[in-house]
């Protein structure tokens, strides 16, 4: 199988004021192109910091963190910002819409940033497989939680990324909606062919996965 991911020896020190702060310590692991994986672990473990390292949003202390082959530490800002449009989707807990866009212009908003064309009826055929194509012209404000993360799913998948990374997909939405969030995601999932990392401290979501990684104070566990 390839690797779309690897993480070798990474650790990431916060330094606060005279204290060092280790977040992550010597973090191993490698993702295969296709799998869908969980990182779960206690709040402050350093789940969201490990995420951040994989997705390029940071950069680790030391270590080498590796994405499609790409070195991500011998990358600056501009280069890890075109990584992330080309290789990276983002499901977030608080959904991230933007407030003054429609439903529709959330879910063009990475087709744009990579400059295709023609990309309306693309994020059209998305917004259909959310169940949400007759609330295109809704503002994030008019929709529900429920709803607004469906929309987060359409955009997510919407560039056709390699790598989605959801970080609490379920966090803020009440039972029944998480379900349905959670299957959407899998379907969605295994219809793209996506490689799935799922940042959760919800284990039965966990569960749904084919590899879950737990970290605790840092490590993996």
């Amino acid at each position: 199988m390839e690797t779309i991911l690897s993480l070798q020896n990474v650790s990431k020190i916060y330094n606060s004021g005279n204290r060092v702060l280790k977040v992550l310590d010597d973090i191993n692991f490698s993702i295969e192109t296709g799998s869908t994986t969980a990182i779960v672990g206690p709040s402050g473990s350093g789940k969201t910091t490990l995420l951040g390292l994989c997705a390029g949003l940071d950069r680790s202390s030391s270590g080498i963190v590796q994405l499609n082959n790409i070195r991500l530490d011998t990358l600056n800002e501009d280069q890890l910002a075109e990584v992330r449009s080309r290789y990276i989707g983002f499901i977030f807990q608080n959904f991230q819409l933007m407030p003054t866009l429609t439903a529709i212009e959330n879910v063009m908003v990475p087709l744009e940033l990579r400059g295709e064309k023609n990309i309306r009826p693309r994020a059209m055929e998305q917004l259909d497989k959310v169940g949400l194509a007759d609330r295109g012209h809704h503002y994030p404000s008019q929709l529900s939680g429920g709803e607004q993360q469906r929309i987060s799913l359409a955009r997510a998948f919407s560039s056709r990324p390699p790598l989605l990374f959801a970080d609490e997909p379920t966090g803020n939405l009440d039972a029944e909606n998480s379900e349905n969030i959670v299957s959407l995601l899998f379907e969605l999932n295994k219809e793209a062919g996506t490689t799935l990392i799922i940042v959760t401290h919800d284990l039965d979501l966990a569960a749904r996965t084919q590899r879950i990684i737990k970290i605790k104070g840092g490590k993996i566990v």
